[in-house]
């Protein structure tokens, strides 16, 4: 089958595809659909796969040899009849070896106008380097075994591997999960001081001109104001999403389809209200009452135009916790690709999970104050088999409740 890796855009998909291409085949053709309009032609005029690999090898001047030969379309989006061609390319005799990416392709599978190819494609999703990425790219590979067996045995760390681990994860939530970003951290000496925070201005501005390139200028302006209110939304108490702070005259009729445009574009994730902690989950979700998050916990400091002195030096406690909640919905979404809340009473339980079949409360703090009125309550009521509180304390295990340092969260449903 053709192998399609959807995810936004600067999260690497194109680097990471031809790395994999060059290293695992004798000979590699990379295709630009976006920039090379006369190959994008051939799909309008034909989708048999002979044909198409036939007017390659004359537009390329190649030999394309199918059992040894990888062919990478990149910007995949802009040719419908591009992805609708990977069904016939699928159920050929010959062995065609066809991988495909772009940056908004998970808005064109969900406004396919044709018949997709549902079962002749695979699918895989990329995502921002989440924080065991980060610590990999820094060449921390001790310090995540360290983590991986301390979240196993519920042992503290040593303090100052503890207040290391910290430290790099005060920075992660500047820097956030951007290849680019941690790329200029890194070669910058990991001086955080100097990092070009520009990077993540430009991303969003690309994000943004995105949406003026790929939709309609009135759905343009309704996906931006959603984006840019998600700030905004993430610091009320109740952050519950509300379309009339986007817009006070706001509908949901009027903006459905500009935030299904952004979900599907993997800019921004969203968090269910579940009205029921039973299994299956999302057979208990209530549409109308979510939470929205920023698919990288950078661009929500960028976003908010937060300094990163502030994070660094803790001068903004109550904004902080708007990023750390975003944070742990960046680290545990992708394992499951949906995210839940829960309320009972008069309390909140900020994400529900599922591991080994059992429904786990999750409640997060920013700093070191772990009491909580709302997981102590849910404990009386429901008797889960344990519960997680995340937080800057080290790990642990007490009262039944799973202690996780804000560091270690990817290692929650590894």
């Amino acid at each position: 089958m053709p192998l399609m890796l959807v995810g936004a855009r600067q999260t690497g998909k194109t680097y990471i595809l031809e790395d994999f291409c060059k290293n695992n085949f004798d000979n590699y053709i990379y295709i630009n659909l976006d920039k090379e309009e006369n190959i994008c032609k051939i799909f309008e005029e034909t989708i048999d796969p002979d044909k198409i690999i036939e007017k390659i090898e004359i537009i390329k001047n190649v030999n394309i040899i199918p059992e040894n030969t990888i062919i990478f379309l990149d910007e995949i989006q802009v040719s419908e009849r591009a992805i609708t061609s990977l069904k016939y390319f699928c159920e050929s005799e010959k062995p065609y070896k066809i991988i495909c990416a772009g940056s908004l392709l998970g808005v064109k599978i969900n406004r396919f106008k044709s018949s997709f190819p549902v079962g002749k494609v695979v699918i895989k999703y990329l995502y921002p380097m989440d924080f065991e990425e980060y610590l990999l790219a820094l060449g921390e590979t001790k310090l995540i075994n360290e983590i991986k067996t301390h979240y196993e045995t519920n042992e503290a760390l040593m303090t100052p591997i503890h207040e290391k681990a910290l430290d790099l994860y005060k920075k992660y939530l500047v820097l956030g999960g951007m290849p680019v970003m941690i790329k200029n951290f890194i070669s910058n000496e990991c001086s955080i001081s100097h990092v070009n925070f520009e990077l993540q201005e430009q991303i969003i501005t690309s994000y943004l001109a995105d949406m003026n390139k790929y939709t309609e200028n009135s759905e343009s302006i309704k996906n931006s104001q959603i984006y840019n209110a998600i700030p905004k939304e993430l610091a009320r108490a109740n952050n519950t999403f509300k379309y009339s702070l986007v817009d006070k005259d706001a509908r949901k009729i009027r903006y459905e389809s500009s935030l299904d445009w952004l979900l599907a574009s993997n800019m921004v994730l969203k968090c269910d209200l579940a009205e029921k902690n039973e299994s299956p989950i999302k057979a208990f979700v209530n549409s109308d009452k979510f939470k929205l998050y920023l698919s990288d916990i950078g661009l929500l400091r960028s976003l908010s135009n937060l300094d990163y002195s502030e994070i660094i030096l803790d001068k903004n406690e109550m904004y902080k916790g708007v990023l750390t909640e975003n944070y742990v919905a960046c680290e545990l979404y992708p394992k499951s690709k949906e995210l839940y809340y829960y309320n009972f009473d008069k309390y909140e339980i900020d994400f529900l999970i599922k591991i080994n079949g059992d429904i786990i409360p999750i409640e997060v703090k920013s700093g070191r104050r772990i009491n909580s009125k709302s997981l102590n309550e849910y404990i009386k009521k429901y008797k889960p088999i344990y519960s997680i509180r995340i937080s800057t304390k080290n790990f642990g295990f007490e009262n039944n409740i799973k202690s996780v340092p804000l560091y270690a969260v990817f290692c929650i449903n590894k």
